[in-house]
């Protein structure tokens, strides 16, 4: 008979955990002979700060319930402009200059144990402690956001105390549903089996592209399935993920604005061809643990180029190769540093758009004479000042910063304080 999972470990019955995080950013003096409205700017400083309670409670056998309200202040270098590669995570599309409150998440995790030996959960932010099967089904309804439970990587997936940069903590290409502030409103399914593991989701877009508001009653939806498959190397754990998105929303083709823009003599812009059509995109995920102190990752993506980008940032394709390593070797268990290296890259579309005067998401320099591949190199050490409170010093240094070689490169310097309970 399968083991019970209910007899290793009393499930956790109610939680409070809260975190606390402030960046500050600054760029260096580089070279910006021109600009546009989405520029990002030489010497230059902002920074942000928020504060998160995690509230969360058993509801029933195997269900819990979270709610999760933070305050938000501040704002991202050029208010999250100038780079499709953006160098915080921790900067949202809106930005204030007095903190405000929202409820970023609010939702129910139903998970059904089907068999297999116990696995015990860690209690968490988001997660009650106790423990599961190893064969499960798990269902997540309510508000959260969709890379709570899509292309997720131990070693690169959180601003607040790994890498910063958009691009290293996801696929770039990565266009998934959400607001403003990264969250949107769906459900997921996940089917847990020995190595194995798949995922499906569908989720509100925003009511249109680039909006802080999303368009409820999924009439404009995306939908997102995953496989991850875990194993063993050489005694070390890895894992691979392949990430898939279809976003159906009213979106314009890049060549049609661009067309329009040239038979009325205006700029481009995609709102004035915008019909209901499809935007495909995928990426490739992996993580290999080389010892018990060193990781390395990398993950590969690639999405449509000619639609008009959604929700995420002006990528159509992208590559990440990077590593980290905690502080054991040097008497810091605590520690961990951890390097990045990122190639972003858009289409010959996007590429013409953004030279006729077009505005992405986040890139538009009012032209792009000499395109070329945006590069990021960054690199971040965490000091663990005590075990809740890390002090990290971030250095990012961008090549073609929106995909401009008339512009940069450019220097990012960064400290960042956590603390968390």
């Amino acid at each position: 008979m399968p083991d019970s999972p209910a007899a290793e470990e009393p499930d956790e019955r109610f939680a409070i955990h809260g975190q606390f995080t402030y960046v500050e950013q600054e760029t260096d003096s580089f070279s910006a002979p021109y600009s546009g409205r989405n520029s990002l700017s030489p010497d230059s400083g902002r920074e942000t700060v928020d504060a998160t309670l995690f509230v969360g409670s058993r509801l029933w056998p195997g269900a819990e319930g979270w709610i999760v309200p933070e305050i938000d202040q501040g704002f991202g270098l050029d208010d999250t402009l100038g780079v499709a590669g953006f160098p915080s995570g921790a900067a949202y599309k809106v930005g204030k200059n007095q903190p405000y409150l929202r409820l970023q998440r609010a939702f129910v995790r139903q998970t059904v144990d089907v068999g297999g030996a116990a696995e015990t959960v860690e209690a968490a932010a988001d997660q009650l402690g106790g423990t599961r099967s190893a064969d499960r089904w798990v269902f997540t309804v309510g508000k959260f956001s969709v890379t709570d439970v899509f292309d997720t990587n131990q070693y690169a997936h959180d601003p607040r105390s790994d890498f910063l940069n958009w691009s290293a903590i996801d696929a770039g290409t990565f266009d998934y549903a959400a607001d403003s502030w990264g969250y949107t409103v769906g459900a997921a399914a996940e089917r847990h089996q020995g190595s194995w593991t798949v995922r499906a989701g569908v989720f509100d877009l925003s009511d249109i592209p680039n909006s802080p508001h999303l368009e409820p009653g999924f009439h404009e939806f995306q939908i997102d399935a995953e496989i991850e498959k875990r194993y063993e190397l050489f005694g070390q754990s890895g894992r691979i993920l392949v990430t898939g998105f279809d976003s159906r929303a009213r979106m314009g083709l890049l060549d049609q604005a661009i067309a329009l823009a040239e038979a009325t003599g205006t700029t481009p812009n995609p709102a004035s061809v915008r019909q209901y059509r499809s935007r495909l995109g995928a990426s490739l995920d992996l993580e290999q643990s080389l010892a018990p102190d060193l990781g390395v990752f990398a993950r590969v993506g690639k999405a449509a180029g000619n639609v008009e980008i959604y929700e995420f940032t002006d990528i159509d394709r992208s590559i990440q190769v990077g590593a980290a390593l905690n502080g054991v070797r040097w008497r810091r268990p605590g520690d961990t540093i951890g390097v990045v290296a990122i190639d972003n890259g858009i289409s010959a579309e996007r590429e013409q758009y953004l030279n006729a005067g077009g505005l992405g998401i986040l890139v538009g320099d009012g032209r792009l004479p000499h395109p070329g591949a945006e590069q990021i190199i960054e690199t971040y050490y965490s000091f663990a000042a005590r075990s809740w409170v890390h002090l990290s010093l971030d250095y990012q240094w961008v090549k073609n910063p929106a995909y401009n070689t008339d512009r940069g490169p450019v220097s990012i310097f960064a400290v960042r304080l956590h603390a968390q309970f």
